[in-house]
């Protein structure tokens, strides 16, 4: 299954590595680059400009009430706009693991060592590499200084009293979330420097995953004859680059911490905003072998040859006692600390930094206020980072225990899952961190109901999952900031559900509540022109709101699109409702929502026009693809219909509700025949039945409905809503078409194939491959059996994001053949843990089948032992 293309891009990412040192403990699995690369394909964010002529003509309307929507946000409202078509990120091709455990607000480290990407205020992002954030070693032997440098081979036009430069070809990076090692090995000096870089970001922990800190763990190696003494300096500015840094009156102080028998000690910086005040800490663990100093302040402009010279007179720093003045306006500061050690001849030796932050209370741009996850532990009063820090220094050892538990069983896999793999799986997972994300406490007098009392057939107003383990809440992108897009967490989800099963339940109980809710305020729809209410009762929101603006307060992209547009969201929250119970056995959950699934299935009947037991589509909006018109019933719709009508008998029976279990029965009956008759074509099911020029277009998610009943333990006997033959064949087309006949095979799935053979480019978003969208399609060919598809069609869309384009850290929603991606860091990419379900349920298949049938070397079993490790 292996490409020459696949090797190659593979290989090219540590062609310029000039050094035979691989590091210190650093596993043979995940994404690993020389920090020399480059990446030769620079390409563009998708933007207005990048819409075609006929495009252009279709949606002209809308273009034009976007645009004047635009202006008024950013130059009346002076907001950012929750999609700015106009200020696309573009592709910095820099960025690595982000730090940080879950909903505390993350900086992220890039893959060359530099702090660059910064989202403190919750699902705000802000863009800046902050020069003078660095580590230095400084090597001494026999009292004196022999080697100072940069661990950073930048050459800024600052800070020129510092030794910069690093050559980057004897340094490589090493990524397998959420750990990330950087291997230095120093030219001339015969040492190894190996930085481990250690996030609490632990399955099923509900505790430390929320701890807003990161560990930097130093090896070092001295394969000398001789002794020496090593110190790493470890320097932060007071902020993250943002205008506010040199907004006055941000101050620093150290401080030491000692706590059942351990002590830490380092420097706090104080900033503070008008609004979401925070403290950065910086610190290390006193031992007796080691020796921590610091500098409280220091400037980080001109040369700051001072501090440079402090550490290389004797490889320690030397501070002034007591806090520093608060800054003057214009004015930044900086702080500094250092740990030496004695790393003997031909010996190793350890040093531990770490990174902690404190925002307890974040406040919103409405004056919505809200408490972070980890203040439930270590309080709100905003003085928690020295106990952070102290907690995360003498627990990483556990965390790390934890990771490697977790990971063992995958990157040891003895079936020898390819590599490629088990770096998409792991390093993905960043996004549920770096999303954006939020988890809060609920206060004590929320009502997550929506105000339906459970009498009338309502939820809780504090359901016990919510009011234990907090809500939950992540973009949709980046760049697409909208909390909890529901049709994208329909494919984001399994990561949540797999690893982190009670935040996947808090966020259905947040939506379930904003089901029954409804504003009829009437609102302009961008797409539509129209106005309607902005939310309807008994159906599902399409996000719950704007970071910017009023998260968990209003629905955001009904600006966009009106509600009668998306029916795929009220089939999709039936479809997550059982297969999360079906994962779970959490019976309290599946009694409330059954009557809400209820409700929102009756919402869809009216879109069973003909009364043939399927329901229709008409405009703009059907599902998630945005400008592909559809009319009459559709593939994508009409399977999640069938699939959700599968569900509901199948939860009428665990709620012992006979009489509605026998309704959907014969609305599935009557459905599934219609579905056949108006899409099936004997190869695979049309995109829709309109009959128009490109009702036969193939579409790569056609199967959708099928991948959620196979995840939930159903679609075969009485839970069968699509023939198996049918589905086998339509995922051959697929391959065959959308993935094999585009781009060599090499870039995935693209939505949509015409069967001759050419991508179908009706609309700006058919002719993308949806990274998200092919992990899910993945996924459902491994159900069915067809392993080597399923890696081949993953493969490349993991090639061409981390391996080709730079976008490490950053997988966008969606890429071109050619020139343009588009929504850089995005949600769905999240699906690849829907394709580990599906080796885990197979596997488990085969093996109860095995007791019975045949031995475990069936023919399953025998197909993933090919899959070669890359």
């Amino acid at each position: 299954m292996t490409t020459e293309w696949g090797e190659k891009s593979s290989a090219d990412l540590m062609s310029r590595y000039v050094s035979k040192e691989m590091g210190y403990g650093v596993p043979k699995e995940g994404w690993r680059i020389c920090l020399a690369h480059e990446f030769k394909e620079k390409r563009k964010p998708f933007q207005a400009k990048d819409v075609s002529l006929s495009n252009f003509l279709e949606h002209i309307g809308l273009g034009i009430r976007y645009l004047k929507w635009w202006y008024k946000k950013t130059q009346v409202e002076k907001k950012a706009p929750f999609i700015d078509m106009f200020r696309a990120q573009p592709l910095r091709q820099i960025y690595g693991a982000p730090l940080g455990g879950i909903g505390g607000g993350t900086i992220t480290r890039g893959w060359k060592g530099e702090f660059c990407r910064w989202q403190l205020n919750p699902g705000m992002y802000h863009y800046k590499t902050v020069t003078a954030n660095q580590f230095t070693v400084c090597l001494r032997r026999g009292g004196q200084t022999v080697y100072q440098q940069v661990l950073s081979v930048e050459r800024p036009p600052t800070l020129q009293g510092w030794n910069w430069g690093y050559c980057g070809e004897y340094a490589f990076y090493h990524a397998l979330y959420p750990r990330a090692w950087t291997v230095y090995h120093l030219p001339g000096q015969n040492v190894t420097l190996t930085c481990r870089q250690i996030s609490p970001v632990i399955p099923h922990d509900y505790q430390d995953s929320s701890l807003p800190v990161a560990v930097f763990v130093w090896d070092i190696e001295n394969k000398n004859d001789f002794a020496l003494d090593v110190s790493i300096m470890f320097t932060m500015v007071n902020g993250s680059g943002h205008k506010d840094d040199k907004s006055g009156g941000h101050w620093n102080e150290p401080f030491h911490l000692e706590k059942e028998g351990e002590a830490v000690s380092g420097v706090l910086l104080h900033h503070c905003p008008p609004v979401n005040p925070y403290t950065l800490c910086i610190a290390a663990r006193e031992q007796p072998d080691r020796e921590v100093s610091h500098q409280t302040a220091f400037s980080p402009k001109g040369t700051c040859s001072g501090l440079w010279s402090d550490l290389i007179t004797d490889g320690r720093l030397d501070s002034p006692t007591g806090s520093s003045p608060p800054t003057p306006k214009g004015e930044k500061v900086a702080a500094a600390l250092a740990v030496g050690c004695s790393v003997p001849a031909q010996s190793h030796n350890r040093l531990e930094f770490c990174l902690a932050w404190d925002m307890p209370t974040i406040t919103f741009a409405c004056g919505f206020s809200l408490s972070r996850r980890y203040t439930r532990y270590f309080g709100t009063k905003g003085d928690a980072s020295p106990s952070i820090s102290h907690y995360a220094l003498t627990h990483y050892t556990q965390w790390e225990k934890s990771i490697e538990e977790w990971q063992r069983p995958i990157l040891q896999d003895r079936y020898s899952l390819p590599s490629w793999y088990k770096s998409a799986l792991f390093n993905e997972l960043y996004f549920v961190v770096d999303g954006g994300t939020v988890w809060t406490e609920l206060p004590e007098d929320a009502d997550v109901s929506g105000g339906v009392r459970s009498e009338d057939g309502g939820l809780p107003a504090q359901p016990a999952v919510i009011k234990e383990f907090g809500r939950f809440a992540y973009l949709e992108g980046q760049e697409y900031r909208m909390y909890n897009t529901y049709d994208v967490h329909f494919y984001a989800s399994f990561a949540l559900i797999m690893l982190w099963p009670k935040l996947a339940l808090s966020v259905q109980y947040d939506i379930a509540g904003s089901v029954v809710q409804q504003d009829p305020t009437e609102r302009l729809h961008l797409m539509s022109g129209q106005y309607s209410p902005v939310k309807a009762k008994n159906v599902v929101p399409h996000d719950i709101g704007d970071p910017d603006d009023e998260p968990w307060q209003r629905v955001n992209a009904y600006l966009i699109h009106d509600t009668a547009d998306w029916k795929d969201l009220n089939l999709k929250f039936v479809l997550q409702v059982y297969r999360d119970f079906h994962l779970t056995q959490d019976n309290q959950y599946l009694q409330d929502m059954w009557p809400v699934c209820q409700a929102v299935m009756e919402s869809e009947m009216k879109f069973d026009l003909d009364g043939d037991g399927l329901i229709e589509n008409s405009g703009y909006a059907d599902q998630t693809y945005d400008g592909w018109t559809v009319t009459g019933p559709s593939a994508y719709c009409g399977g999640l219909w069938l699939a959700s009508l599968c569900v509901m008998c199948k939860m009428a029976k665990l709620v012992a509700n006979e009489e509605t279990y026998q309704r959907y029965r014969d609305i599935l009956g009557r459905g599934s025949a219609a579905f056949d008759k108006l899409l099936w074509n004997g190869k695979y099911y049309n995109y829709d039945s309109s009959g128009r020029d490109l009702s036969n277009s193939v579409m790569s998610d056609q199967c959708a409905g099928h991948w959620f009943l196979r995840a939930s333990g159903l679609g075969e006997g009485d839970y069968q809503a699509f023939p198996k033959e049918k589905i086998q064949s339509a995922l051959k087309s697929v391959f065959d078409l959308n993935v094999m006949s585009f781009a060599g095979g090499q870039m995935g799935a693209v939505n949509g194939m015409r069967p001759e053979g050419v991508p179908d480019r009706s609309s700006v978003q058919s002719d993308e491959v949806w990274i998200g969208v092919v992990y899910g399609l993945a996924a459902t060919m491994i159900h069915e059996g067809m392993l080597e598809e399923g890696m081949r069609t993953a493969e490349g869309c993991y090639r061409t994001v981390w391996e080709r384009l730079g976008m490490a850290f950053q997988t966008p929603e969606a890429y071109c053949e050619k020139s343009i991606y588009r929504s850089l860091a995005y949600m769905r990419p999240l699906s690849i843990w829907a394709m580990q379900l599906a080796l885990n349920t197979s596997q488990k298949d085969q093996t109860t089948s095995a007791q019975t049938g045949p031995p475990p070397s069936s023919a399953f079993f025998k197909r993933l032992q090919m899959v070669p490790d890359y």
